[in-house]
């Protein structure tokens, strides 16, 4: 493939998960990518596993909360193409089982992270007349989901600084859009349950598989063939707008 020919990427938090399938599927079609992330060694090593990807991946050890740091590593970064706002944390729990750190973790990382790298990049982007952005939002910036609280808060702030950035900066020909996943089967999601549920791992499994009304978790490679389509020249016409991605949670779960 080479969609992505002759573009550089940036992805936050590309290690693990949504953001390393999307890294693979940015690589394998041509992009030059680039990684921020806190765990740079185990980033590595992952990257290394996945044999010849056609296109360098290059790792960046940043924490995206901490400005200086993210300024320092994108200004080793010539151009960016592309920006995926992925890195971010979960929480559990109501308002009431959030303490004030809590708060302050969730939001300095999901929102105030994905704002720093924003911060860096966008003036990149305006420089050159053109750009992606592609922020990781979810399904619960748009319904309520129990024991979420902080979490929720965190990504319908993503989901509004997306409509923000897309109206600021549409003249400078950046577009900007989200993604909204449910539930995905992502090693978080493993040890969430390991953590939680000891010898219930398989029922517990099932259980929040069928939350979704598809019956199934989704794959990150799903995540990363929407992230693929939306941040290619094909998706020119697209910016401001949330695509959930999310086996029919959101309409379809009366």
């Amino acid at each position: 493939m080479s969609k992505l020919k002759n573009k550089t990427a940036v992805i936050t938090g590309g290690g693990s998960g949504i953001g390393a399938a999307i890294m693979e599927s940015f690589a394998r079609a041509g992009a030059e990518v680039h990684i921020l992330d806190i765990n740079k060694e185990k980033t590595e090593e992952f990257i290394n596993s996945l044999g010849n990807l056609s296109s360098p991946v290059k790792v960046h050890s940043c924490d995206v909360s901490n400005q200086p740091e993210v300024l320092n590593c994108l200004h080793e970064i010539e151009k960016v193409d592309i920006l995926i706002n992925n890195a971010g944390v979960a929480h559990v729990g109501s308002l009431e089982k959030c303490s004030e750190d809590d708060f302050d973790r969730i939001m300095r990382i999901n929102v105030k992270g994905a704002y720093n790298v924003l911060f860096g990049v966008i003036p990149k982007m305006k420089k050159q007349k053109s750009g992606v952005v592609l922020n990781i939002a979810s399904i619960a910036a748009w319904v309520g989901i129990p024991d979420r609280f902080v979490y929720s808060v965190s990504k319908g702030a993503i989901a509004a600084m997306t409509l923000s950035v897309a109206k600021d900066y549409i003249n400078d020909n950046i577009r900007c859009n989200s993604i909204s996943p449910a539930r995905v089967h992502t090693p978080f999601v493993d040890g969430f349950i390991d953590k939680n549920y000891p010898g219930k791992e398989k029922e517990m499994f099932e259980k929040l598989s069928k939350t979704q009304p598809i019956g199934r978790m989704g794959k990150p490679k799903e995540i990363a063939d929407l992230a693929l389509y939306l941040c290619s020249d094909e998706a020119s016409f697209i910016t401001g707008n949330d695509f959930p991605i999310d086996g029919g949670f959101i309409k379809l779960n009366n």
